[in-house]
């Protein structure tokens, strides 16, 4: 089944050394998602990068301490991303967040191909 409709698309940019109260920022952002209901978030580990600091970011094979540039993508409805932004407000230390309006395309199995399969 095919259904289209209107949605926000939010992506959160960011150091992969970048913690909250000790925890891997990632891990602390997908956790709030999780918590609050969003539809689905994916975390992307980039080779390399720079944001506002012009710190350039890499991802090295070879190197113990890592700090690739980092970027969480969640897709949903304007509500739901409005519920998850005050709280990026007091995990997010040192980043980018850019939200935008996004046509969505979603596909599903109907019910009677899924249980056939």
């Amino acid at each position: 089944m095919k259904e289209q409709f209107e949605a926000r698309m939010l992506r959160i940019y960011f150091g992969e050394a970048d913690k909250w109260q000790g925890q891997p920022l990632q891990e602390a952002i997908l956790g709030k998602c999780r918590e609050l209901g969003l539809a689905g978030a994916t975390v992307f580990r980039g080779i390399e990068g720079y944001g506002s600091s012009t710190r350039v970011r890499r991802e090295r094979v070879w190197k113990l301490s890592r700090d690739a540039p980092m970027m969480i993508t969640v897709v949903d409805t304007e509500a739901q991303i409005e519920k998850l932004l005050p709280h990026l407000d007091g995990i997010v230390g040192e980043g980018l967040i850019a939200v935008s309006k996004v046509e969505v395309i979603r596909y599903t199995r109907s019910e009677t191909k899924a249980k056939s399969s």
